[in-house]
């Protein structure tokens, strides 16, 4: 099976694109759920969510029950 450099490109852009929205769950999770700390979620997955537990973290705040009032 050849790959071709046309086919490798799209595997690492649909991979980065992957990687980038599960990165980032917690904080889209937050949005949609109109979170009262949505800011503070954001801000703890951007930069400890490069580790596990700090990714962690940022999801289970995320999906705690916490929404803001319409």
């Amino acid at each position: 099976m050849d790959l071709s450099g046309p086919m490798i490109l799209a595997a690492l852009a649909v991979g980065a694109i992957l990687a980038f929205v599960v990165y980032f769950l917690p904080s889209f999770i937050a949005i949609q759920r109109n979170h009262t700390s949505d800011g503070g979620i954001i801000v703890v997955n951007i930069f400890l969510g490069w580790t596990f537990l700090g990714w962690v973290v940022a999801l289970a705040w995320a999906m705690s029950g916490q929404h803001k009032k319409a």
